[in-house]
């Protein structure tokens, strides 16, 4: 890494903490690790780390509950749940409280490795040059991840902004609900799931808010398409 990116790791398994601090300094990271969710939410108020991991089952507070209160806060920090379980109404729980990717346990460290590089680049693009991206009256400067309707900016989550990101990259083009999931996600959460629909439902009222016309449209058993309507 050209420069060390500060990592908040809340884990209440000491021997896997200890394994995981050693791994990822190695790795250039700037390791702040903490044994349960009260001390995550006091160390990421402190350190303002650029990416979080937390375990879902910790005590006194629980990761869930720990990614709750930092997104209520106004954080937008990229949070990586882990977890031993693997019900997928368990990965939609963390989604739903504001996470932005879940890895189950046990993983391979290469792949959590590429979970976090993925999550920072979408936080940090590169880019800082890109141009605008438009649709009608619809704005979005990728580098500083803004995003207006005429003139009234709107105040999106990071996972929102990348999915209007997304829709808009590839206006005109129908993207079926398997490829927005892996693209925003990294998992399928199969034909069953309803995350993808609330978080569409979330950029809907965001930018129509004042009664413009819709921009994301779903076209039925396939996927969601950003376009003007007909």
């Amino acid at each position: 890494m050209a420069a060390a990116h500060t990592l908040l790791l809340a884990e209440d398994d000491r021997a896997v903490r200890e394994s995981l601090v050693r791994a990822l300094g190695l790795e250039g990271y700037d390791v702040v690790a903490v044994g349960n969710g009260a001390e995550a939410i006091d160390a990421a108020a402190r350190s303002a780390p650029d990416v979080v991991v937390l375990d879902v089952s910790m005590p006194i507070v629980d990761g869930l509950t720990v990614c709750k209160v930092l997104r209520a806060e106004g954080s937008d920090v990229p949070i990586l749940m882990l977890t031993a379980r693997t019900e997928t109404r368990d990965r939609v729980a963390g989604l739903d409280a504001g996470a932005d990717d879940y890895l189950p346990k046990p993983f391979e460290l290469d792949e959590l490795l590429a979970r976090l590089r993925a999550l920072l680049r979408r936080a940090r693009p590169e880019e800082a040059g890109a141009d605008l991206l438009r649709l009608a009256d619809l704005r979005l400067d990728p580098a500083a991840r803004r995003a207006w309707r005429e003139d009234r900016e709107l105040e999106l989550s990071k996972t929102e902004f990348d999915l209007l990101e997304l829709l808009v990259r590839n206006q005109g083009v129908v993207l079926d609900h398997s490829t927005i999931y892996d693209r925003i996600w990294h998992y399928d959460f199969g034909p069953d799931s309803k995350n993808l629909a609330v978080y569409i439902g979330y950029l809907r009222r965001k930018t129509e808010a004042e009664g413009e016309p819709r921009l994301i449209q779903t076209v039925r058993g396939v996927g969601y398409a950003a376009r003007e309507s007909a």
